[in-house]
């Protein structure tokens, strides 16, 4: 019995050539175009998607944690912004009395848009898989709405840990006479529990996302690549807006909008891409590697 899956080992002795051909298959696919039409409908989804989410969960945990935990996460995906978000989510809160349910329908729609485009992104990356199976169109029609409510679970929970280790960070060990400050043991815990959360994310959207069952395996190489990329990314974005950037000189007001899409478009193609990497690992040694690699055409 191999412990090694021989795809793997494929990849292992060539992988420049692996690289270059997921790269290839990226660009077959128009993987940045793709990636724009996520970003797009992301920025209409994140807000609606966000108040949905803060006033259920405000029922039963402190409101004031509630934000902390937003703010200090929206740093992952939107780095630099997310004390702007929070503050445009903040006034919405304060007049929520107005909020009917006409409104809160609509925020439901748009909240799903982005799911039901990155399902079609996906479909493209994984065109082999749509070739064989197709989805239930019930099944793509309620998927975005569970995955909202897995999400509102996740943040919840998330929440209720983050509060326990920022208290666990205000204590102190008294040792041999010096007292030990455990804030960095905290902060390295939240860290951790931001990237842990970031894998599994990721991990659940390529499990859901493209048609077919996908291996568990499979969907951790494709979430751990995106995490590892875009925390690259996300450290070189948050130097950049702090000391180069002038984006603020050129946009104005709208600073914060552009700079919320170009970070949401960096993610969705960091997220396709890791997407494209489980794609091609699965043809590993199914076809010639002379064999062009199949694509969205658009002409």
């Amino acid at each position: 019995m191999k412990l090694i899956d021989p795809r793997a080992q494929i990849i292992m002795k060539h992988p420049l050539a692996f690289a270059w051909t997921v790269l290839k298959g990226f660009r077959a696919n128009q993987g940045l175009l793709l990636a724009g039409a996520v970003a797009y409908y992301a920025l209409l989804s994140i807000v609606p998607l966000l108040i949905l989410s803060v006033i259920v969960l405000s029922r039963v945990i402190d409101e004031t944690l509630l934000m902390q935990t937003l703010s200090r996460y929206l740093e992952w995906l939107i780095p630099g912004q997310s004390a702007s978000v929070v503050a445009e989510l903040g006034n919405f809160l304060a007049h929520r009395d107005v909020v009917g349910w006409v409104l809160l329908v609509t925020m439901l729609f748009f909240s799903s848009l982005a799911f039901t485009v990155l399902e079609n992104a996906m479909s493209v990356i994984f065109l082999h898989r749509v070739a064989i199976r197709r989805r239930h169109f019930l099944i793509s029609a309620l998927m975005p709405y569970c995955y909202i409510l897995f999400l509102g679970l996740g943040l919840l929970l998330t929440t209720l840990v983050s509060g326990s280790l920022q208290a666990i960070g205000q204590e102190s060990i008294d040792f041999l006479g010096h007292a030990w400050s455990l804030h960095g043991i905290s902060g390295a815990l939240l860290y951790c529990l931001g990237l842990a959360g970031e894998v599994f994310v990721l991990t659940s959207v390529y499990l859901v996302m493209p048609v077919g069952r996908l291996s568990l395996r499979h969907a951790l190489v494709g979430a751990v690549t995106a995490t590892v990329l875009w925390e690259i990314t996300r450290h070189v974005l948050v130097w950049y807006f702090a000391t180069l950037s002038q984006v603020s000189v050129v946009y104005g007001s709208l600073t914060t909008a552009i700079v919320v899409l170009l970070s949401l478009e960096i993610a969705a193609t960091l997220l396709l891409f890791g997407g494209q990497v489980i794609s091609e690992f699965e043809r590993v040694g199914n076809r010639p590697e002379s064999a062009p690699a199949p694509g969205l055409r658009t002409d």
